[in-house]
């Protein structure tokens, strides 16, 4: 039997091993880049495709993740931005609820909505307590969730708000500082919120240069994503992907 995504994200996370993802937003690819993105990914060894956005206004999400089945194994996760973004051509689902924020519609109202759908898609369901860190710019996520994003200099807040969403049994904590974001989240306080919990901590947002997602990694990331940069540079993806795997595994 295969094992589950969320295993294998425990086990690397055990292991020390860090993991890197490439983000698609299915409203900014087409059959050609996609298999530009995909041949990248394989050939660096790219460990998961994060598959979704803020608001998907087109209809190329299934073909997308079908595209990505037919030509590789690297599994697909989906990273909704709404209830209607689910697909059962992918292997898992963050199940996101935004704990960073006030707004009950992205804590639990669209949850409540989505609930038998996601039931009945057969996904592997991953439930992620979601935490937007403000990146210096106002982000689509920041504008489309109508939430304050936790300030950037905050380490204290971040860290209480990864602890009560793992204690709410939230199996992953993921923090973004939103895609376009004019600075990516500090490794300072990557560290206290990676001290303070022991579930996987996914960071994503404003990683432009391979040097700081090696350093997002040492101060304790188990899972660095990027979809801006690569957007603008899909050559990157090599780079990152062995800036990502090059950090020594603790033994």
């Amino acid at each position: 039997m295969t094992k589950g995504i969320y295993n294998s994200l425990t086990e690397r996370k055990q292991l020390g091993k860090k993991s890197f993802a490439v983000l698609i937003d299915p409203d900014k690819v087409n059959d050609s880049n996609m298999e530009q993105l995909i041949t990248l990914s394989v050939n660096a060894g790219v460990d998961y495709f994060l598959v979704g956005g803020s608001l998907v206004i087109s209809s190329y999400l299934d073909d997308c993740l079908q595209l990505i089945k037919k030509n590789c194994n690297i599994p697909t996760i989906l990273f909704p931005g709404s209830p209607s973004q689910v697909s059962k051509y992918a292997d898992a689902l963050l199940y996101l609820s935004l704990i960073s924020g006030r707004n009950a519609d992205l804590l639990i109202g669209q949850h409540v909505i989505s609930a038998p759908l996601v039931k009945q898609s057969g996904l592997e369901i991953m439930p992620t307590g979601y935490m937007v860190i403000d990146g210096g710019a106002p982000t689509t996520v920041s504008y489309i969730s109508n939430a304050t994003p936790i300030p950037a200099d905050k380490n204290e807040i971040a860290v209480c708000t990864a602890m009560a969403g793992e204690m709410l049994g939230m199996k992953l904590i993921y923090m973004d500082a939103g895609s376009g974001a004019k600075r990516a989240i500090t490794e300072e306080m990557i560290a206290k919120v990676a001290k303070s919990i022991e579930v996987p901590l996914i960071i994503g947002g404003g990683i432009i240069e391979p040097e700081k997602a090696y350093l997002n990694c040492k101060a304790g990331a188990d899972v660095i994503v990027v979809g801006n940069a690569i957007e603008k540079d899909p050559n990157l993806i090599k780079e990152m992907a062995a800036a990502v795997h090059s950090v020594p595994v603790k033994i």
